[in-house]
């Protein structure tokens, strides 16, 4: 544990990017009474940050994290007016387990069923596509082809795309590696048919490997929300759900994916 917490308070003091000219946009009404206390009850706004997911977080080459979260959870930080600490996790599944496990006040999710237990999540605040990578020389052509007998899919182990496969495919078999980043790399290591995945990294890494194209359209819609421990109360969701909508409508949601040059995503639309 104390290696952890090192590694969380170098991310803090190094990692984190200005959100100068972002902020301005974004209403400065105050957060309901209680706000702090519910959703940074240690004084300090623990943010989980997955690395697995290009479009919304990266690391630079000189340990930089930066994306659409962290720009999110800095913003929250200054409203509640406590310190950011980022614990940044390189899996979905990791996230996951750091929120439900109250290691971390706040994360970034996908929204599925099967986190529901032990996470209370927002309205979705971005929709991201979801897609299949294949070889050039493959006879996958369309989507709908992919879920047949004898098709190997490498996906991201507790990403999104494997929680919907698991439930969605019939036929097709899953082969799972350990990070999201790693999908292409242990395709072809592996010789699988397919891989599933973010849209944007798949076509990042098929231009630089060479070989390879993505099948037309999308395989699913990911609804990208934020998330806090369901021990926290019906009130902690409602003050973070009603954070997440300002975010939104401010513009502040579509000017941080315009900061960070994200193409593919959008904003989601108001809750209803």
């Amino acid at each position: 544990m104390p290696q952890l917490l090192s590694r969380r308070r170098l991310v803090l003091s190094a990692g984190l990017a200005p959100i100068a000219g972002l902020t301005a946009c974004m209403s400065t009404a105050a957060l309901p009474a209680g706000a702090r206390a519910a959703l940074a009850p240690g004084g300090r706004l623990r943010a989980c940050i997955n690395l697995g997911n290009p479009i919304l977080a990266n690391r630079s080459g000189a340990g930089v994290v930066s994306g659409v979260s962290v720009d999110l959870a800095t913003l929250l930080a200054e409203r509640l007016a406590v310190p950011l600490e980022l614990v940044v996790v390189e899996a979905a599944l990791k996230s996951v387990d750091t929120v439900k496990a109250d290691h971390a006040d706040i994360g970034f999710f996908a929204i599925d069923p099967r986190r529901s237990d032990g996470i209370g999540f927002t309205a979705p605040y971005v929709l991201i596509e979801g897609a299949y990578l294949v070889r050039q020389g493959s006879d996958l052509t369309d989507n709908a082809q992919v879920d047949r007998a004898g098709t190997r899919i490498m996906v991201g182990r507790g990403s999104a795309y494997d929680l919907y496969l698991s439930r969605e495919l019939k036929a097709a078999q899953l082969m799972r590696t350990p990070t999201s980043p790693t999908v292409v790399e242990r395709f072809l290591a592996e010789n699988a048919d397919v891989a599933a995945g973010v849209r944007q990294q798949l076509e990042a890494d098929a231009a630089r490997l060479g070989g390879l194209r993505l099948l037309p359209g999308r395989f699913m819609v990911i609804e990208q929300a934020m998330g806090l421990p369901l021990s926290r109360g019906a009130a902690a969701r409602a003050m973070l759900a009603s954070f997440v909508e300002e975010a939104k409508a401010s513009g502040f949601v579509a000017q941080s994916l315009a900061r960070h040059s994200i193409r593919g995503a959008i904003v989601a639309p108001a809750a209803r």
